[in-house]
């Protein structure tokens, strides 16, 4: 067991510590703030405040765990042995910088609570990150901090026990249009119809007539392709429906149609169903709860996960009408356009609102890889490089490497052919 000595014990400083200690290294962890008990405890033990009291294991504090709401706070990137590290600690610290006040910096986005220029659909925009500007948001450097720092303790107490965690992969797929032109309805298949042949796009015509004669060769219909492919290479796989009306961003098949109902209920046969949220439901809770009931309709079973349409977040309004709405999984938290770590760890946690100073109860499975951002890319190989690199360091420190694609994506003619490129990065990553 390790015991901190701390002058405070904060909901900051908890928090992060059992993310740290708990979570990602698998120590067990207690708190003190008297100074006798901690010199009484024979095992692991660390001093985290501004002065150490003997020649202990000490980390200065820079007092950020100690505060309440937003600051202005000075930030400026490091190198600590190969990894960017902020927020140093001085020479008297057993490690040069205050790695529990970066950690909660990047993992509560205290960064989104300060004043910036939102995108078209309200995001945050990843080039206004820290990791982004500074070249680290490919990096899961809270979960390297961690062992850099689990190594450093192992020196100074050999007998240290920790439980070893695995790594483990996850895939999502994204159904916001479950089908191209199959269970549309007659006046949304014509005015299809209408559409594309004004455009002039005759072979999408053919596609569509086609599909009418025979819904199974709807071009988004691979549901059952990647159910096989999951459970060939045992894949755990998570599929979002989107069960809302029709609206400018929300153009999926009727939510009471049977077909697509049915299509919902055969697939969680096989795989893990849960909500993606739709765009209008993103400032309304009732219609958020509203289209997790219809979910749960369907599949006869509560709804614990959600993500939002575009991975829309506001910090820290959206996880409060997520909590309220009764979900405790979000698999939202990542750039659409941006490969990366998003809140510089690969390892769940818990949302902690900053403006409330509490923890809560909603954990976040952040993605590293959304389809949308390797769209840019031109060749096979430097996407599969791209992932790659991004799976590599989340096995380095035995994370949870996460990615969305979309079930549209598969059914659309590209350059490149994403079913294949799919089965390959599926393919390498279990190697």
């Amino acid at each position: 067991m390790l015991l901190i000595y701390t002058h405070k014990i904060t909901a900051r400083f908890t928090y992060i510590m059992k993310h740290i200690f708990t979570r990602i290294l698998g120590i067990e962890v207690t708190f003190t703030t008297k100074v006798e008990d901690f010199i009484k405890h024979s095992g692991a033990k660390i001093t985290y405040t501004k002065q150490p009291l003997q020649n202990e294991f000490f980390i200065r504090s820079i007092g950020l765990l100690y505060e309440q709401g937003i600051n202005d706070l000075e930030v400026h990137i490091d190198d600590w042995e190969g990894t960017p590290c902020f927020f140093n600690s001085g020479e008297r610290s057993s490690i040069p910088y205050d790695i529990f006040a970066a950690s909660f910096y990047l993992l509560s986005r205290y960064e989104e609570y300060l004043p910036h220029v939102k995108d078209i659909h309200g995001r945050f925009p990843p080039k206004e990150s820290l990791a982004y500007q500074h070249g680290f948001l490919q990096k899961p450097v809270i979960d390297i901090w961690a062992f850099k720092l689990l190594k450093k303790l192992q020196n100074r107490f050999p007998d240290l026990q920790y439980t070893q965690r695995t790594y483990n992969f996850t895939s999502v797929v994204d159904v916001t249009t479950s089908h191209c032109f199959a269970h549309r309805g007659f006046v949304r298949s014509v005015a299809g119809l209408f559409y594309d042949l004004g455009s002039f796009k005759l072979k999408r015509v053919g596609q569509r007539i086609k599909v009418w004669f025979n819904p199974k060769k709807d071009p988004y219909n691979n549901y059952g392709y990647l159910i096989d492919l999951h459970k060939k290479f045992k894949v755990k796989s998570l599929f979002f429906f989107q069960l809302a009306s029709y609206s400018t961003y929300d153009k999926n098949v009727s939510p009471h149609s049977n077909k697509f109902r049915f299509l919902i209920k055969s697939v969680a046969d096989y795989s893990t169903v849960s909500l993606a949220a739709s765009y209008s439901s993103f400032n309304n809770v009732a219609l958020l709860k509203k289209e997790k009931k219809r979910l749960e309709s369907v599949v006869n079973r509560g709804v614990d996960a959600v993500r939002t349409r575009y991975n829309r977040v506001d910090i820290p309004e959206t996880y409060r009408n997520l909590v309220e709405a009764e979900f405790t999984k979000d698999y939202t938290m990542g750039y659409t356009h941006e490969i990366g770590f998003r809140a510089g760890t690969c390892t769940p946690f818990y949302f902690y609102d900053i403006n409330l100073e509490i923890q809560q109860p909603i954990r976040i499975h952040s993605f590293a890889v959304h389809d949308y951002a390797l769209l840019g890319l031109t060749t096979k190989d430097e996407i599969l490089d791209k992932v790659n690199a991004l799976n590599q360091q989340v096995r380095s420190v035995q994370g949870s490497f996460i990615t969305i694609f979309s079930n549209e994506l598969f059914g659309e003619e590209n350059k490149i052919n994403w079913k294949t490129l799919y089965e390959t990065i599926i393919t390498k990553i279990h190697v």
